[in-house]
């Protein structure tokens, strides 16, 4: 939304100076883009004379002119500046714009300095309109009337020194997209006085040939209300220079002078117009749905096809304009109009912005219809037109043309002083609250506040705290402590399983991955590898045709971003997510998980050998470490029964009996293929929610238990299956005595053609260190070589292997 200052002082009596508007409207929730101050691009050209225009010695085309200058403004000293120009109406006596050594000329990107053309010095430049962006004319100077005011800055005597100010208008505020609007707005923050808008009524002197119809398939909703006039004998040559150069300030080409006020009342009153020439329109105007078949030349040059959904304005003869979107060429108004229909209606903003998207139209017009503009202000914005046009353009006007009525919702909310303290934490008093919301054009009756009928983002009480908030401006809101119910240490606000989630993601981040945020949504073939893709997880709107199903694990999208990552050069990845997978649709068939990948090497590549690949211990340890931070217990019993993207000789499932608390492993071979992975990949995942909690209420650390006796330690070798896994034998040598055993693990393993030759086919051999420790007194070498024996039972119980001898 654009506009300049002295546009906005039509509607806002005021003493403020430009800052303080701009800064105001930020604070109201207007933010200011840009300001465009003439004075500082053009400032610099000053109004002069030519006292002397004489052939150039060294050339035909250029003219040597002694100029008369005053650099200190009108009244002030003069200088003679002597300038080479080459624009053919330069002459003796003219008066034209002239810059001085130094100044920037916009229309040319250059910085004056003095030069020697063809032998002759030149001090500054004479501009034509086009060095100043005033127009595209390159033809001659600028030639002002001989009694131009000499040494005046030249935009100021053109009027051309208004600031332009830019903002930025939220999609929720499309009263905002009128300069009356944000006067109001700014009246309401105190800066100036809202000027009263004069609507009164423009009496018809005739009745109005061209009769309006709305169409039972649009009267309900997409035009509820249309008002027209005819307007003869008007003139319609160019518009007023006042009204060309707001039009310009703003970005628009000024077309004529009924174009041009319909395109002002866009812009100054948020009320889109349309004149039509009466003269091309056959028959009376009927408002309706497009029929199949039908096309329209708009005012863009562009032709449309047309089909039901989209509202037109027609005639006998067809389509005239597309409602709430852009005018017909067809019936468009030309310097030959004698004869107007002028159009004001409300158009519903859903079928409007549909309307728009299915014909690619953009224009200001739809802009504001789509956002919604005030249904209370199409007659009175009628009126304001027709006063207008007859003054700016001439002729008589008919009486108004009325079908429907306007759209207006009966709404009020509960209006409670107190809740700007309760939700905002703002103490402002009742009255001042009340003042704030009359002057936004509310109406109070009791504690009932009814919005006013621009004001379609107000739709609860909430709204009402805000409009009190933020006029009152939110940079006055004091931080403060929240008050405490009762005294003495707060409770947690996150619940356990918020506490655990963070854990996780702060352990994993300490570990060294990076982690992942990806959407909860997958393809149907990546969630098929990881046990998904049912009916059940299918979105019926999805965003794209790569996101159909909710995901069940969280590896495919990190094997995605691995892939991704890998197609840009980065092989060793170590990657992780917290987030919620899901089994099926229903409440309570989704869960938290928290998964780690990692590819490629363990570390940089080096000099030294330290770079290896990573495996599956380097997965298991990282997930035993993030268990460890959830406060797992620290013996977890581990089996093979992985699912089937897990790589079924390298993988293991932690669980504590039945309940599995967490998967690790290499990513199958296939998966890695169809994910378009290089691999190996090893990766966990952890059920976060699956993990007991305490029985304690409060979670404490063991106490540190230390022995002042000697550790003694016993290695044992056995010949097994080579199918048993090592875990049998570290488990039931644990068992043998949990008091005095204090760990036990593998040392060795012996596998291999040379095992089988020395202990027979399908055998191997595995070795185990096991430390005892005792608590109280010495052990004697009985009681160790007892607990030995007890050991090999044990173990020889449990695998069916032997001694090694």
């Amino acid at each position: 939304m654009k506009f300049t200052l002295s546009w906005l002082k039509d509607h806002l009596e005021t003493e403020a100076s430009l800052d303080e508007i701009a800064y105001a409207l930020t604070d109201l929730g207007l933010e200011v883009e840009a300001v465009a101050n003439p004075a500082e691009r053009l400032g610099a050209f000053r109004i002069a004379k030519v006292i002397e225009a004489v052939q150039h010695p060294n050339a035909d085309k250029l003219r040597l002119c002694r100029v008369a200058t005053w650099p200190d403004g009108p009244g002030g000293r003069m200088e003679e500046v002597q300038v080479v120009c080459g624009a053919p109406n330069a002459r003796t006596g003219m008066v034209g714009v002239f810059a001085p050594v130094g100044t920037h000329v916009p229309g040319t990107g250059v910085d004056l300095k003095p030069g020697v053309i063809r032998g002759v010095e030149s001090n500054g430049m004479l501009c034509s309109e086009r060095e100043l962006e005033l127009s595209d004319d390159h033809t001659g100077i600028i030639d002002l009337p001989a009694d131009a005011p000499l040494g005046e800055r030249f935009i100021d005597w053109k009027g051309l020194s208004d600031p332009m100010i830019h903002i930025k208008i939220t999609p929720n505020r499309p009263d905002a997209l009128g300069v009356r609007g944000l006067a109001r707005d700014l009246a309401a923050r105190g800066l100036g006085r809202l000027k009263p808008l004069d609507a009164a009524p423009v009496p018809g002197t005739f009745k109005s040939p061209i009769t309006v119809t709305l169409a039972d398939d649009v009267k309900d909703r997409a035009c509820p209300h249309f008002v027209g006039r005819l307007i003869r004998g008007v003139r319609n040559g160019p518009s007023p220079l006042w009204l060309q150069q707001r039009l310009k300030a703003i970005g628009l080409r000024p077309i004529s002078a009924l174009v041009d006020i319909t395109n002002l009342f866009t812009f100054d009153l948020n009320r889109p117009l349309h004149v039509f020439d009466a003269g091309k329109v056959r028959g009376g105007i009927t408002v309706r749905q497009a029929r199949p078949g039908e096309e329209i030349l708009a005012l863009d040059g562009r032709t449309y096809a047309l089909g039901p959904g989209i509202t037109v304005i027609a005639d006998e003869a067809g389509p005239e304009g597309l409602g709430g979107v852009m005018g017909g060429e067809h019936s468009g108004v030309t310097e030959a109009t004698t004869e107007v229909f002028v159009e004001a209606a409300y158009f519903d903003p859903i079928v409007t912005a549909a309307t728009g998207r299915r014909l690619r139209i953009n224009s200001d017009a739809r802009y504001r219809f789509e956002r919604g503009i005030d249904p209370a202000f199409t007659r009175p914005g009628m009126e304001l037109a027709t006063r207008m046009i007859l003054d700016l353009c001439g002729g008589q006007p008919s009486a108004i043309v009325e079908a429907g009525a306007p759209a207006l919702a009966d709404r009020a909310y509960r209006f409670d002083p107190r809740k700007v303290v309760s939700l905002v934490g703002m103490d402002i008093a009742e009255g001042e609250q009340r003042a704030t919301l009359e002057a936004l054009g509310f109406t109070l009756d009791g504690d009932m506040a009814s919005p006013p009928s621009w004001r379609p983002d107000i739709l609860g009480e909430a709204d009402l705290v805000e409009e009190v908030a933020r006029v009152a401006s939110l940079t006055k809101l004091e931080g403060k402590p929240m008050r405490r119910a009762k005294p003495g240490v707060p409770k947690p606000i996150l619940t356990p399983i918020q506490m655990r989630e963070k854990a996780a993601r702060r352990t994993l981040a300490a570990l060294g991955y990076n982690e992942c945020v990806t959407y909860s949504f997958i393809d149907r073939d990546s969630a098929a590898l990881f046990g998904g893709g049912a009916e059940a997880v299918r979105l019926e709107n999805p965003i794209s045709s790569e996101m159909t199903h909710m995901r069940p694990d969280l590896l495919p999208a990190l094997l995605q971003a691995a892939a991704r990552n890998q197609a840009r050069g980065f092989m060793d990845l170590a990657l992780f997510e917290v987030g919620p997978v899901f089994s099926g649709g229903e409440p309570g068939e989704q869960a938290l998980h928290a998964t780690g990948l990692l590819v490629g090497a363990t570390a940089p590549r080096d000099p030294y050998g330290s770079r290896r690949i990573a495996d599956v211990f380097d997965a298991r340890a990282d997930a035993e470490a993030v268990l460890a931070a959830l406060g797992a217990p620290q013996r977890v019993q581990i089996s093979r029964k992985a699912e089937g993207w897990w790589h079924p000789g390298r993988s293991g499932v932690m669980g504590l009996g039945p309940n599995v608390i967490a998967t690790f492993g290499e990513v199958h071979p296939k998966v890695l293929r169809e994910m378009d992975v290089k691999g190996p990949a090893v990766a966990f995942t952890i059920r976060i929610e699956a993990v007991p909690f305490p029985k304690a209420k409060t979670a404490t650390r063991a106490a540190l238990g230390l022995s002042d006796l000697q550790a003694v330690e016993r290695d044992f070798a056995f010949v097994v299956d080579r199918r048993v896994e090592a875990l049998t034998l570290v488990n039931a040598a644990q068992g043998a005595d949990k008091a005095l055993i204090e760990s036990v693990s593998v040392f060795d393993e012996f596998t291999g053609e040379k095992a089988e030759a020395q202990m027979g086919p399908g055998r191997k051999s595995l070795a185990l260190t096991v430390r005892l420790q005792p608590r109280d007194k010495t052990l004697t070498d009985e009681e160790i070589e007892a607990v030995c024996a007890r050991i090999v039972e044990k173990v020889t119980k449990a695998t069916g292997g032997v001694p090694r001898r």
